[in-house]
Parts: structure tokens; sequence; C-alpha cells
């Protein structure tokens, strides 16, 4: 990286002025007078051809081959900065700070890689300058996958989550560039997680379930941020916008083998369903879920998920609960359990008419919580949604800024 600070120095209109001044003075002195230039007369002109200092001012990165990856620095060698400006060739500025001395400016966000930047800045004393730099292509790109998408309205429980495609070492550094915004001013924090593909991955969550009829903003300013060794450099922006939907929620009661739904906290549905078997990986997980996505009729087959040749077929209303293949899903040919026995493969199902209803009323990130004897026990937070085990104290400590709140 090129890190030598390249002094540019550029005349302001004053000094030309000046030189006039002292030109029209030496003709003047010619015609005769005093002959010597000297008196009130005199003086004036020696005063008036006094010229002001050059402005000097320098850049942090400069040259053809500059790495991407931190701000722009600019500094006076003396007076002060009145203004700065840093624009790339497509015409997008790098916003920035002058210090409080007037000494220095500093970009908020990093040059970009594969860029080229013209810096302007001009003084107290209308004197201004110019310099250009260009950055290096990134030598590894990384790229981000977000849970939620454009437009969506979703459930009260559903947190925010950014999968990354490449390692993420500098984790603190990458948060800071990640903002949440809502309606509701809602406290959340991020936190970082392996997710069940076993990539880095970070997710905002509230500290209470969402409220109904919020409005959420997600900006992802990653572009020119690095994530480090193995990771590689962000090339561009990201962002997401959705609305919190009705609060529906959903609990499983293994032992009397119901599952019970609400909606604002009214009771609206209380249906009889058969969960996994208990005693063995057949039983189904246990404690708060998260609807993930309705797929609706999909192929189940037990080979997929490690229970052998147990089961191959098509599956109607299927709703994901976790990535290792826990659904709620109609199950026809379990009839004879529904509300009497848990002897399904570690799903929760139920008859077809119920299954119908359940699929149209829900939507992807309501509560789903599952109680009772004979589970499994918690899926790890990166299966699924899983972080609502947790309390709000040890999710906060799992954010890379020290587990400080964020109000959205």
């Amino acid at each position: 990286m090129s890190r030598t600070r390249r002094v540019f120095r550029i005349r302001s209109r004053h000094a030309a002025v000046a030189g006039a001044a002292l030109l029209a003075a030496a003709l003047t002195a010619c015609g005769g007078g005093d002959g010597g230039g000297g008196g009130a007369a005199g003086a004036a002109a020696k005063s008036e051809t006094k010229q002001k200092p050059e402005m000097a001012v320098s850049v942090n990165l400069t040259g053809d081959q500059v790495k991407a990856g931190e701000p722009v620095t600019v500094t006076i060698a003396d007076g002060k900065l009145a203004s700065v400006k840093v624009t790339d060739a497509k015409g997008g500025e790098l916003a920035g700070q002058i210090s409080a001395d007037g000494k220095t400016w500093k970009s908020e966000r990093n040059a970009s890689a594969g860029a080229e930047y013209k810096v302007e800045a001009q003084n107290t004393d209308s004197q201004s300058a110019a310099t250009t730099f260009k950055t290096t292509a990134a030598d590894k790109v990384n790229k981000v996958s977000i849970n939620i998408s454009k437009g969506s309205t979703v459930g009260v429980g559903l947190p925010v989550s950014i999968v990354f495609d490449n390692p993420v070492k500098n984790k603190a550094e990458v948060e800071k560039h990640l903002k949440v915004t809502t309606s509701e001013n809602t406290e959340g924090s991020w936190g970082w997680i392996k997710d069940y593909s076993g990539k880095d991955r970070v997710d905002w969550r509230p500290k209470e379930y969402w409220k109904s009829g919020t409005d959420v903003k997600v900006d992802m300013h990653l572009n020119g941020v690095d994530s480090g060794p193995g990771g590689g450099m962000f090339v561009k922006d990201y962002t997401t916008e959705f609305k919190i939907g009705k609060d529906r929620r959903t609990k499983v009661d293994l032992d009397t083998k119901k599952m019970s739904v609400t909606e604002d906290g009214q009771s609206v549905d209380t249906i009889p369903v058969s969960a996994g078997t208990p005693g063995g990986q057949k039983a189904s997980w246990s404690g708060k879920m998260v609807l993930m996505l309705k797929e609706g009729t999909i192929r189940m087959n037990s080979e997929t998920v490690g229970l052998g040749n147990a089961y191959d077929k098509d599956v109607d209303y299927s709703i994901r609960l976790t990535w290792s293949g826990m659904y709620v899903h109609a199950a026809p040919w379990n009839n004879a359990s529904f509300g009497r026995a848990n002897t399904s493969s570690g799903c929760v199902g139920m008859s077809d008419a119920n299954a119908k209803t359940f699929f149209a009323q829900s939507q992807a990130g309501d509560p789903f919580e599952v109680v009772g004897d004979g589970s499994k026990g918690n899926a790890d937070v990166g299966n699924g949604y899983g972080e609502w085990n947790l309390s709000w104290e040890k999710w906060q400590t799992m954010s890379a800024s020290a587990g400080a709140p964020q109000n959205g």
C-alpha cells in the first residue's frame, strides 16, 4: 500500500493579483516622482506586493497502485481547511469531517477497490489545491446473503441475518458498517455465530420480539471494508427494507400433543399434532424457533438427514424450522397419532385440513416454540434462528462491539 503523503501546492488568485500590482508599481517609478518609490506611496506599493504563502496540503493515499480499505486523510501544513471534496470517477462522494483545529479532514468511509479518486481542498484564505489517486482491484472479493428481501412483511420473531461468503476476521470493523433503523426505535444488538453451513454469520436480534407494524431498514455500508485474512474486500454496499406483520405465535406441547396458535395474545386455534419420536435421533428439537421458510410441497428423503430409508415422499404445506430438516407440515399418513402420540421422524405433523389453514395464515418469522418431555434439546443457534433461546445479556456479549445494545 502506498502511504507516502503527497504534498501539492497551487497558488491562489490573490498571489497572481499581487504580482500584477508589483509590475504596476515598477512602471510608475520609471515615470518620475521621487525616483525611489519612497514616501507613503512607496510604502503602500510594497505592502501590496507582499504575497501569501502557497497552500501546502498532503494526502495519505498517493499514486496509481493504492490498496483500498482505509479512509482518506487530508492534512494542511499551514492555515486551516475550509472544505474538502473527494469524488470517484462515477460521481460518488466520500463524506468526511474537518477536525476541530482545522488541520485535517478524514473520510467517514474507506476508499473502495478499483476506483479513481479526485481530492479537492480549499483553505480559509480561498486558496485551493487538487490531486488524484487510484486504488487497485481487490485480490479477493467477499459477498453477503441477507435473509429478508426488500419489501417483505415478516413475523415478530425474525432476526436480521447476514451470511458471508468468506471468513470474517475483522468482525468489529465489519459490524461498525452495519446499521438497523426502525420506526419504533427498537432496541437490539448484533451477534456473531456460525451458520449451519459453516460460514460466518451475524444476526441483529431485538431485545424482545418486534412490535407489529414496525418499519425496518438495514444498511450494509461495506464497500471498501476489508474482511481480514482469507476473507477479501467488500466491493459494494447492500440494503434491504421490510415491515413487521401481525403478531402470530405458535407453541407445541409434546406432553399434550397439541399445537396452540395465538394472534395479538388471543387464542385463535388449537390443533392436534404428532411430533418426533422420543428417545433418539427422531425426536423433535425443542425451545424457541422461528418459521423460516414457507416451502409448500417438497420431497422429503430421510437419507438426506441421516435417518436411513425411513421415508421418501412428497409432503404438502411444509414450513421449515431448522436447516437440519425439522418442519411443520401435513402428515395424513400419521392420522391415528394426532393428539395421541409422538411418532414422527422429528417434524410436527397434522391433518391436511389443519396444515392447509396453518400454512395460509402463517408468515415467515412467526415464533414457534416446542415445550414438554421427549425432545432432543435445543438446536444450535445457527441451525435456524435459535438466538431466542439465549438471554438478552448473553446475546449482547456475542457482538464484536463489546455487546453494546443499539437502538434502531
